[in-house]
């Protein structure tokens, strides 16, 4: 009996053993095959998605909304609805492969046009399939960074508004993807000339998403002119709640845009995720304690101005700075933009007319600097100092120049074809009723 014993004892050990040992190769063959879905990172990555497309609709739309007087609430809400609607069409034909295929300087090729290749594999046929971020579907990658392709050109409504027709904007739109946008993913995100070639770094979207619109929106407001009455009329803010609303729903949905451009659920995500807290605070903190020291009043659009800028500034650096590289950059978006929104738009008469370019433009340029300054290698391999700052440099000159010439042959284009605005009675009457035949409120 004690023999029988024995035999069984050693046959049930060596059968854990080897499925032990089967489990194990399993595991190893599973860790190494793309086609296997890390559940984890996947429900991030679907999330951050939600939460950027968040942002838009209706965290931008409230914040812009609510600014504008509220005859031409509707339209900002119709702009970004539009926006998002015109991004998808053109994501979807050509947008995410020439934004990140192929291996040109300048932008993509048309390898994963209509995106079958893309998402179900080169035969077409595989749901599982996963080549961009190891474990999450490409189907995943390819609407996470869609919703980056929607908010971008949305930005630029904020200096426009009030005075540019719907037809206008979304003629202009399409044509500033083609040429801005999608060039920009490629040559920072998709191992072009920026990212790929000087070693330029974006966590994010400081140069991607902030400069390329914030330059952009501030070449089309000086084309467009002022709007009617500019400088004459009162045209303060028809809503702070929905600006509040806005910016609240804003700051929530970028812990998806920052936390989520580290692809995965992991530490470098929660890096950027408190990083980016850190500096949406302190920013918005900043620019009250200056109002309050140079007007006597911190007022809820200073708040929520400082918190966007604060948002802008660490999104280049969400992935790349310490904590207290995060308190720096929140410190720096309540002081330059809040300059460049009070005091350079009055000193150079401009009508940004929801400071797109101060905060856009100014906070991205200054946030992608300050990422060459405090980029810690320990965090994601980039370490900050001289030759990473003159890398930062040159990629912000080449942004600037490039968005600026695109955008005046763009706006000049639409302006001798469909014109960019509507007639003067349109625009007194309100945009609401011009473009859309609506009012925001029937009181």
């Amino acid at each position: 009996m004690k023999k029988i014993m024995r035999i069984l004892q050693a046959s049930l050990l060596a059968a854990v053993m080897i499925l032990g040992m089967g489990a194990q190769a399993w595991a190893q063959e599973a860790e190494a095959s793309p086609s296997v879905i890390n559940s984890g990172d996947t429900a991030w990555m679907m999330t951050s998605t939600a939460l950027v497309l968040f942002m838009t609709l209706p965290g931008l739309a409230l914040f812009y909304g609510g600014l504008v007087r509220k005859k031409n609430v509707l339209s900002v809400l119709a702009q970004c609805l539009g926006i998002a609607g015109l991004a998808a069409v053109l994501w979807w034909a050509v947008g995410y492969s020439l934004s990140f295929s192929g291996d040109g300087k300048f932008i993509g090729n048309l390898d994963l046009a209509f995106l079958n290749k893309a998402i179900y594999g080169p035969d077409g046929k595989d749901l599982n399939y996963s080549a961009t971020l190891s474990g999450v579907p490409e189907s995943v990658w390819v609407m996470f960074q869609y919703t980056f392709a929607v908010i971008t050109p949305a930005l630029i409504v904020g200096a426009i508004a009030e005075r540019m027709k719907f037809t206008a904007l979304m003629a202009f739109i399409t044509g500033w993807l083609f040429l801005v946008y999608f060039p920009f993913a490629h040559m920072v995100w998709g191992g072009g000339l920026i990212g790929g070639g000087i070693g330029a770094i974006d966590f994010a979207g400081g140069l991607v998403v902030h400069m390329s619109s914030g330059f952009s929106a501030l070449v089309l407001a000086l084309i467009l002119g002022p709007r009617k009455g500019y400088g004459k009329e009162k045209m303060a803010p028809h809503s702070m709640v929905l600006c509040m609303v806005g910016t609240a729903i804003l700051w929530i949905g970028w812990y998806g845009f920052n936390a989520g451009s580290a692809g995965a659920a992991n530490g470098l995500a929660g890096s950027a995720f408190l990083t980016t807290t850190l500096a949406a605070a302190i920013g918005g903190f900043v620019w009250a304690a200056l109002e309050f020291l140079f007007k006597k009043q911190p007022s809820v659009l200073g708040f929520c101005s400082g918190v966007v800028g604060g948002l802008v500034v660490i999104t280049p650096a969400a992935g790349f700075v310490t904590a207290g590289g995060a308190v720096v950059c929140g410190i720096a978006a309540g002081v330059v933009p809040f300059f460049a929104c009070v005091y350079l738009k009055k000193w150079l008469g401009y009508d940004d007319a929801l400071d797109t370019f101060g905060v856009h433009a100014v906070g991205g340029t200054v946030g992608t600097l300050l990422t060459g300054l405090l980029a810690r290698g320990f965090i994601n391999g980039a370490e900050g100092g001289a030759e990473l700052f003159v890398k930062q440099l040159y990629s912000v000159g080449i942004v600037v120049v490039w968005s600026v010439v695109a955008t005046v042959i763009l706006a000049y284009l639409v302006k001798f074809t469909i014109g960019l605005r509507p007639t003067p009675e349109q625009e007194i009457e309100g945009l609401d009723i011009s473009d859309h035949g609506e009012e925001g409120y029937n009181l």
